[in-house]
């Protein structure tokens, strides 16, 4: 099988034992890409016959629970080619973490973690971190950020300096970038064509509708195209559940995806969303990162993202492994600002479709005096509130 280019860019260096910073488009490989060296470097002999209980050899940590699942599935794979047997283990949260602590027993070459749940097993004894020699950060952006970084520090504190260590990640902030340095030695840095921008087998479109009309034009849209595997972003945990529902009621094969599903019932909806069994799933940014579903379609984002950098890993989830894909954001009057600045962050410049029967009652985009006087620049809206679950959703997604 031939490489994708982000492999015959990685391999080499991870073979050579090199820290590396990989800035990479979504879709593009990222996972095989380390696995495969790491494993040929660390595990091309047969594992040792007896490894002391609770030491690893390969940390992955990821941001959530569903990624943790699909990572550890790539590595299980191509594991199974190796002469002996390789012990994978994978800990999230969202399920009982006594099955996790008995998987650990005798030890384990690979662990793809959570930071929340990685901290709680070594709590418990579950295993130790001294013998590690690789580090992988996968979705290291979204990992170092605010809301990981005092989980990561714990982490790092515990493991042995003389390792290798590998972020990948399909966006890097400068923010982030400068989080980042204490964790990397000398690190080769790569960064693929196109590495911050949508991939351009990604169809991106804009269409003028007013909020109150948007299910009924997605309801069109599905059916007009025939499509049969439709990702739908929303903003917030009820509205997921909501947008869902009225799409069913219309006739459309629809469910849920939210972080306050229990892990068995948002594990069960991926499967039968990926095996065909639903055509729409509504989610909100708990699935924008990391998951990957063969021959998705579309993507619609029925709310905007709040950031330019989410926009990026949202549409990233069609269009992927060289495939074919389309990206449509409804935009409103109240929205329009947000979504141009979403348009100067990524260099694009779309024209705003209008669907007949669906023409807005206006295009004027509102003054943003009154935002900018709350605090928060006039740009984004509103600040979320108490109701607002989206935030919520990626707390519950990770761990």
């Amino acid at each position: 099988m031939e490489p994708t280019p982000v492999q015959a860019e990685v391999i080499p260096v991870v073979l050579r034992g090199a820290d590396l910073r990989c800035l990479a488009p979504t879709g593009s490989g990222k996972t095989a890409a380390f696995a495969l060296p790491v494993l040929e470097r660390l595990f091309a002999q047969p594992p040792r016959a007896h490894t002391p209980q609770g030491r690893l050899r390969v940390l992955v940590l990821v941001p959530t629970r569903e990624l943790a699942a699909q990572v550890g599935e790539v590595f299980r794979g191509l594991g199974s080619q190796l002469p002996g047997r390789l012990k994978v283990a994978v800990l999230s949260g969202g399920v009982s973490v006594n099955p996790q602590m008995m998987g650990l027993r005798g030890g384990a070459d690979v662990v793809v973690a959570t930071p929340g749940r990685l901290l709680d097993l070594l709590e418990r004894n579950a295993l130790r971190l001294s013998g590690v020699q690789a580090l992988v950060l996968d979705e290291a952006d979204h990992l170092l950020e605010l809301g990981f970084s005092e989980e990561l520090s714990r982490i790092l504190a515990l493991l042995p300096a003389p390792r290798q260590t590998l972020f990948f990640s399909a966006t890097f902030p400068a923010a982030v970038e400068a989080l980042a340095a204490p964790w990397l030695h000398e690190p080769v840095r790569l960064e693929l064509a196109g590495a911050d921008e949508p991939l351009p087998a990604i169809v991106q479109r804009a269409i003028w509708v007013d909020p109150e009309r948007r299910t009924e034009l997605l309801r069109k849209l599905i059916r007009d195209n025939g499509w049969t595997r439709v990702l739908v972003f929303v903003a917030s945990r009820y509205a997921t559940e909501h947008v869902a529902w009225k799409l069913h009621k219309g006739g459309l094969y629809a469910t849920p995806l939210h972080g306050e599903m229990s892990q068995s019932q948002r594990t069960e909806v991926l499967r039968q969303f990926k095996s065909g069994g639903f055509d729409v799933m509504v989610t909100t940014d708990l699935a924008a990162r990391g998951i990957h579903i063969d021959g998705l379609e579309v993507v619609v984002n029925y709310d905007l993202p709040r950031s330019p950098v989410q926009y990026v890993h949202r549409i990233g989830r069609t269009g992927r492994a060289g495939q074919a894909g389309e990206a449509i954001s409804f935009v409103s009057a109240d929205t329009a600002a947000h979504f141009a600045l979403i348009e100067k962050r990524q260099g694009l410049v779309l024209s705003k479709e209008v669907v007949a029967g669906f023409e807005p009652k206006t295009t004027e985009v509102p003054l943003p005096q009154a935002n900018a006087a709350a605090g928060n620049g006039g740009i984004k809206g509103r600040r979320p509130s108490k109701k607002d679950k989206s935030y919520i959703d990626l707390k519950y997604s990770c761990n």
